[in-house]
């Protein structure tokens, strides 16, 4: 059977993928990410769902295909290098959340390593109005880690969440002045989730097992809970495109919620106290949210053209994370309160063909937090951020072009504090190392480039 379950009191900003060597980066809000293509990445990914570059449109609009002639292959990769911090200070407390001892300055540097992001993507014209198309990329995922040393890694010291997507999409044209597509998504998932004890303690046994006398010692370093579990599940996408007239456009995309169980294994003090290290099967359901993209394109002139995006990710789905493992007497386990909000994501971007084989981009994204300060957590650190893009295109021929992006992403200083006030799952951990609070802070560097061929 499979191991149990999904990274999701995960912290930050990265991740490793694991299928076609796929490593991802959180950048987008949560644990969304929006690194589909060097293209999109010069522009702050503006007008997504309104631009036809290359093949690689039909992820944010399986209907903009029906502006690509012919066959054509787009392959890329985009290299994420997060600097993502947390600090502040711990406080051990007693049972009764009451602090024991003087405040204890820590800090993590780092917790999001660099990472690659690769894509593929591939569409076919069939006749004047039927287009197919195929892309593999990633539309979730992250990974982080705190070492031993932080003071906190009893609210989640290591975590790590992969989504992968293989999305056949259809086409077709209905006139010169609209265009439908769909598409379905196979979504391969996978994640982890550790915590560990921050501090040598004397537990009462009777907190953990009612009604049992006496003390159990939990040292430093104790797993308190690892889980990771994998499964596969399917998903859906819909887009459309309206030509206003020659030089205006409006494109709209809906991808669906895709729920997932992913199902494996667990151990840790949190479900055997007696016999940490002992496996049991379990599961977690994870969903992952709805998406939706409003965006235009305007050709000002023959050689400036600007556009925009509104997204919204209906991330108020993401409410708690539950443990499912039969073999337990309470089977049904919370692992992590939430509370996220629904966000959104606003974009502006233009292109300016410099000749007609250059090509310069630049956009500029603000991305909503999926969290309020009241319930951001060390283990998902979300924040606001800035985007500041910019991008080059060479066409080297009719077949041949490559593009080239680089993005600089400024993440908004925030304010985490756990325990947060009334929230059980926090207070059982703050048990293991104390309380956190502290602030969390960073910024990102992205560089994509990409290939595209017409056959």
């Amino acid at each position: 059977m499979k191991k149990q379950i999904h990274s999701l009191a995960v912290t930050s900003l990265a991740v490793s993928s694991a299928l076609l060597g796929m490593t991802a980066t959180v950048q987008a809000a949560g644990f969304q990410l929006a690194e589909t293509s060097a293209t999109g990445l010069g522009r702050a990914f503006a007008g997504e769902a309104a631009m036809a570059d290359n093949a690689a449109t039909q992820f944010r609009n399986p209907a903009m295909m029906t502006y690509l002639n012919g066959t054509q292959m787009t392959a890329g990769a985009i290299l994420v290098m997060p600097n993502i911090d947390v600090e502040g200070y711990s406080v051990l407390v007693d049972m009764s959340g009451q602090p024991i001892a003087p405040p204890v300055a820590t800090t993590a540097k780092d917790i999001a390593g660099d990472a690659v992001i690769p894509n593929f993507f591939m569409t076919h014209q069939l006749n004047d109005q039927w287009f197919v198309g195929l892309a593999l990329g990633t539309n979730f995922g992250m990974a982080t880690e705190f070492d031993d040393e932080f003071l906190g890694t009893q609210f989640g010291n290591e975590a790590s969440i992969t989504a992968i997507e293989i999305n056949p999409n259809v086409a077709y044209r209905v006139n010169d002045n609209f265009s439908v597509g769909a598409g379905v998504r196979m979504i391969l998932g996978e994640g982890s989730i550790g915590a560990k004890s921050s501090a040598d303690i004397d537990l009462p046994i009777g907190a953990v097992i009612p009604g049992t006398p006496g003390t159990i010692p939990v040292a430093k370093g104790t797993t308190l809970k690892y889980m990771k579990g994998d499964d596969i599940s399917w998903g859906w996408q819909l887009g459309a495109a309206w030509q206003l007239d020659a030089n205006n456009r409006i494109g709209v995309n809906y991808r669906s919620a895709v729920d997932q169980t992913l199902e494996g294994e667990a151990h840790g003090f949190a479900f055997n106290p007696l016999d940490p290290s002992m496996k049991l099967d379990g599961s977690m359901d994870l969903s992952l949210p709805a998406t939706a993209e409003i965006a235009s394109f305007h050709q000002v002139t023959p050689q400036l053209a600007l556009h925009a995006s509104v997204n919204w990710t209906g991330w108020s789905s993401f409410d708690k994370l539950e443990a499912y493992i039969p073999s337990l007497r309470e089977p049904t386990q919370l692992v992590k309160q939430e509370n996220w909000e629904d966000s959104y994501r606003f974009a502006l971007g233009a292109t300016y063909h410099l000749d007609a084989k250059s090509t310069l981009r630049a956009g500029v994204a603000y991305d909503m937090s999926a969290v309020s300060d009241a319930n951001r957590t060390i283990t998902i650190p979300e924040m606001d951020r800035v985007w500041l893009s910019a991008g080059y295109g060479y066409q080297f021929s009719e077949q041949f072009d490559m593009d080239f992006g680089v993005t600089y992403i400024i993440a908004d200083e925030s304010p985490v504090v756990e325990p947060r006030p009334g929230i059980a799952s926090d207070n059982s951990a703050a048990l293991f190392g104390g309380a956190f609070m502290g602030n969390t802070s960073g910024n990102i560097i992205l560089v994509g480039v990409q290939a595209s061929y017409k056959f």
